[in-house]
């Protein structure tokens, strides 16, 4: 019975910390609607007076982005601002042809008046933040905007973003991403879904309420004082813009989030590029929670709610590892439930947890019903895209834990960009993109292993006990073998 005891304790802290995390989304989506009614106006400068127009510097952090250059350098050539108040910098740390094309470009542009430079490092040391410190030190700009290659801001973006920063406590304006791509697979929709419900679920619930949210890399603009202030950029993590976002808001620099400007870009298409995004993601998440939690909880200028959400927070990559830890025990769980009449109560009692997916669920709906509109028909879509989304990311659940551990742990690994491929419909291949790993990872032939797993959670609900079976977790089981299935073979597919 020591060994069920064990299972039956750690199961039940993973589906409890899954709850905590659940009761926190549903507290954003509170703050999220009770934001949708209260609109707040924000002090703005005046661009009709020439002398309120700031210096603006524009950074673009590239490296080896071949398929993507000319459509962003012809994108960013096209924004509108006063030319005499517009620098544009092109961080650029390429090693492949797409830097002499680069070169080439920019001269182009330079001819048409634009000021635009083109910044090149010897290596590439702290990989993108490096690239944004370098350029830090020569740019004129006030105000820093940030894009990754793959984005393309609306000819309008800086005049619907910089105004704000009239108020001189404000140190970042962030807008929402869009999806250029969104409809070109499964793995794009689920991609989306998730961004969606970060890009208006947390971060304005978070912002209107005073928590910390983050600088989210890219379709943002800094305060250069803002930058200097906190520290300046540190390639010590995977996600340079969660650090110096947490250590700009500890030195109380305010953030505004802008949901109503989107900022279109590129989903990673094939899911070698998805999974090395995610690693990166979920890996700097965790790095960020043992650089940062400490220096939040002992601040004292934070109120306990707002520490409390920067700890979810910043943890919010480590409930891939709850969500593992609880699908791989659930099924000697329902071995026991069924070996053991004197739990009974117990298992009664854990069946409150599937409240956290009903959270969810709601969670999300309201999301959807922002991108998508609402109504029965948008309902039912809703549905088969939400359980969808969960299966996938749970597929993704093992991959992602071994990104959080290496993150908790310490283990340093080099900063991998996510291949971009300017291709937006099914009729065009992405099998020619040079920048795709055709390796197979090992963890992939352990999702295989965990897809079989779970067929046989599924096979077992039919045998336990003496009822005739215990079907309460099956559709959990289809999920996860669907997930995972999903991952493995996509994985495969990929590599070919």
């Amino acid at each position: 019975m020591i060994l069920e005891s064990i299972i039956i304790a750690i199961y039940s802290i993973a589906l409890l910390l899954i709850f905590m995390y659940a009761l926190a989304q549903l507290n954003l989506l509170f703050n999220y609607l009770g934001a949708r009614k209260n609109h707040k106006i924000a002090p703005v400068f005046d661009f009709s007076k020439e002398e309120e127009i700031p210096y603006v510097t524009i950074q673009l952090p590239v490296y080896n982005e071949l398929y993507v250059m000319d459509r962003l350098l012809n994108n960013i050539a096209e924004i509108e601002y006063p030319k005499e108040k517009l620098e544009i910098q092109v961080l650029d740390d390429s090693t492949d042809e797409s830097f002499a094309e680069t070169a080439q470009h920019i001269k182009e542009l330079q001819k048409t008046g634009l000021d635009i430079q083109h910044i090149t490092r010897k290596n590439r040391a702290g990989f993108k933040a490096g690239a944004l410190k370098e350029g830090l030190k020569t740019a004129k700009g006030e105000y820093i905007a940030i894009f990754d290659a793959d984005f393309l801001p609306k000819k309008e973006w800086l005049k619907n973003t910089i105004p704000y920063f009239k108020d001189a406590e404000i140190g970042v304006v962030q807008t929402r991403w869009g999806h250029l791509n969104r409809d070109y697979s499964i793995l794009t929709r689920v991609q989306a879904f998730a961004l969606d419900a970060h890009f208006t679920l947390e971060q304005v619930g978070r912002n209107s309420k005073g928590h910390f949210i983050n600088f989210n890399g890219t379709a943002g603009v800094w305060r250069k004082e803002c930058i200097l202030d906190a520290g300046n950029w540190e390639g010590d993590t995977l996600t340079e813009d969660l650090d110096l976002s947490y250590r700009a808001q500890l030195k109380n620099w305010k953030f505004k989030y802008l949901e109503e400007v989107e900022t279109p870009a590129e989903l990673p298409l094939v899911i070698s590029a998805a999974r090395s995004q995610q690693f990166r993601w979920n890996k700097g998440g965790a790095e960020n929670f043992q650089k940062m939690a400490w220096r939040v909880f002992k601040s004292r200028d934070i109120s306990f709610k707002t520490k409390l959400h920067s700890f979810l927070h910043l943890l919010n990559s480590t409930m891939f590892l709850n969500i593992l830890i609880v699908a791989i025990l659930s099924i000697p769980m329902l071995y026991i439930k069924n070996e053991y009449e004197h739990l009974k109560i117990y298992f009664y009692v854990m069946s409150f947890f599937v409240a956290s997916t009903i959270i969810f669920f709601i969670c999300y709906w309201f999301t959807y019903k922002t991108i998508y509109g609402g109504g029965f028909k948008q309902f039912f879509k809703y549905i088969g895209m939400f359980f969808t989304f969960f299966s996938v990311a749970m597929g993704f659940s093992l991959h992602n834990s071994i990104a959080v551990l290496e993150g908790h742990f310490g283990k340093k690994s080099e900063f991998i960009r996510t291949p971009k491929f300017n291709i937006s419909n099914l009729n065009e291949s992405w099998k020619g993109n040079k920048y795709l790993s055709k390796n197979i990872s090992s963890n992939v032939i352990l999702e295989g292993l965990l897809m079989l797993y779970f067929a046989f959670g599924m096979y077992s609900a039919f045998i336990v006990g003496d009822q005739g079976g215990d079907f309460g977790l099956f559709p959990f089981h289809l999920m996860l073998f669907l997930g995972f299935g999903y991952v493995f073979f996509s994985s495969l597919k990929s590599s070919h």
